[in-house]
């Protein structure tokens, strides 16, 4: 049976992280291994960096890819010893494309350039790792993920056409009977053979994608973290590993800005009945969360989720119209237009207040379109808390000498946003 291994940013941040990745997989030995990475540490927050500047026509653009350059190198030079060995070229040769993008103009559309240079951080883990389980005798396959994701020409959220995904498996699922395989998380491919994104942390979904396409044994995300945790146990000292988690819960944790796991990873694995272990990636030995149809959820735990960096955006008509159904479907539209996700939503009669991470350009492009409409304000660095299995008492603890914007509460959710 197959399994399928995710390793996050941190599992690949530097030389000595690939070797205990390298350690981690060669105690499966006996078993048929996908392997999933995200790009090396902070390279994607560097590769979007070098598109902003590129789009804005900044004359830092080569200093910043030099250093990103760099960073590749030196995690080579401690892996492989000597610049002679063929990764070396295989690097250089995936900066070429980004080099070639940088002469010519940028595309009108920043999404589209986004997806072209940030995914390119997937493409030079991918090598190198795959190069390194070759060095230590792991009989290992690259494969480009393009060749199997398939989506839309929705930039920086491409939406997978599910079917035609689903029939490229076979060609992976022939390589994995020989060799282990390494391929990259969070990118897809259009079929004009332009790169796109699954939305940012989205390497998770793509695994799910795999795992539950090839109906894998299982999946398991090495993270940074003993497991999922019930809250942030650098916010919550009291902070309680899960042994295990039913699918649906761990899915309502995701969707409320849980970020050990991308909102969408859930629902694949759920469909095909693959099992999801969350697992430490430096205690490899640890068992971690297990998430599947079978757990049990003890709901004397409460789960607490912030999300910082929030915006409250409350809109209202000029001329006293209601908020109803037809403007509310207008407003929703607009939302979506502008690539928002909502995290928390309020409507009155004649205002409709929302909750959504922040984020100046998108929020821009939102108010151009409502302002001439619409009164519009906003509130921005607001907290939004989510709870899940909320205790009263413990509700008046996480928000005493905080001020309180907005509050919401079902039978077992309380959303409350903090200033």
């Amino acid at each position: 049976m197959i399994k399928v291994f995710k390793f996050g940013g941190f599992a690949v941040s530097d030389a000595g992280s690939v070797k205990n990745l390298v350690k981690i997989v060669s105690e499966y030995s006996d078993d048929q291994i996908l392997i999933i990475v995200s790009a090396m540490g902070k390279t994607t927050d560097a590769l979007e960096k070098l598109c902003n500047s590129y789009v804005e026509g900044k004359e830092d653009a080569q200093d910043i890819l030099k250093t990103i350059k760099q960073f590749h190198e030196n995690i080579m030079v401690e892996l492989f010893g000597t610049k002679s060995h063929p990764v070396f070229d295989e690097i250089a040769n995936t900066f070429v494309e980004i080099e070639w993008m940088l002469e010519d103009e940028p595309h009108p559309d920043y999404d589209f350039n986004y997806d072209q240079i940030v995914s390119v951080g997937e493409f030079l883990s991918s090598r190198i790792v795959a190069a390194y389980l070759n060095e230590n005798n792991i009989d290992t396959k690259w494969m480009d993920a393009r060749d199997f994701i398939h989506t839309d020409n929705t930039y920086r959220e491409g939406i997978i056409d599910m079917d035609k995904t689903r029939s490229s498996m076979p060609v992976l699922n022939s390589a994995l009977q020989k060799q282990t395989v390494v391929t990259q998380g969070f990118i897809g491919g259009t079929s004009e053979n332009f790169s796109t994104t699954l939305g940012r942390e989205g390497s998770d979904y793509s695994a799910a994608i795999f795992a539950s396409l090839l109906n894998a044994e299982s999946l398991t995300v090495w993270k940074d973290v003993p497991g999922i945790m019930n809250a942030d146990p650098r916010l919550f000292a009291s902070a309680q590993k899960y042994e295990e988690l039913p699918y649906s819960e761990a899915l309502e944790m995701a969707y409320y800005g849980a970020t050990v796991i991308h909102p969408k990873t859930i629902k694949p694995l759920q469909n095909a009945g693959v099992p999801l272990f969350v697992r430490p990636f430096l205690l490899p030995d640890e068992k971690g969360t297990r998430i599947d149809s079978t757990a049990k959820l003890n709901t004397d735990i409460s789960a607490i989720i912030v999300k910082q960096n929030q915006m409250l955006l409350s809109i209202s008509s000029k001329d006293f119209s209601f908020i109803d159904e037809h403007i509310l479907i207008y407003l929703l539209q607009c939302i979506s237009e502008a690539h928002i996700k909502l995290n928390m939503m309020q409507r009155s009669a004649l205002s409709l207040s929302f909750c959504f991470n922040q984020d100046e350009a998108k929020f821009r492009k939102l108010y151009d379109i409502l302002k001439d409409k619409f009164k519009c304000k906003y509130n921005e660095g607001l907290d939004l808390i989510t709870v899940r299995h909320f205790k009263r008492e413990e509700l008046e603890t996480i928000t005493a000498g905080r001020t309180i914007i907005m509050e919401q509460f079902s039978r077992n959710t309380a959303q409350i946003i903090l200033q």
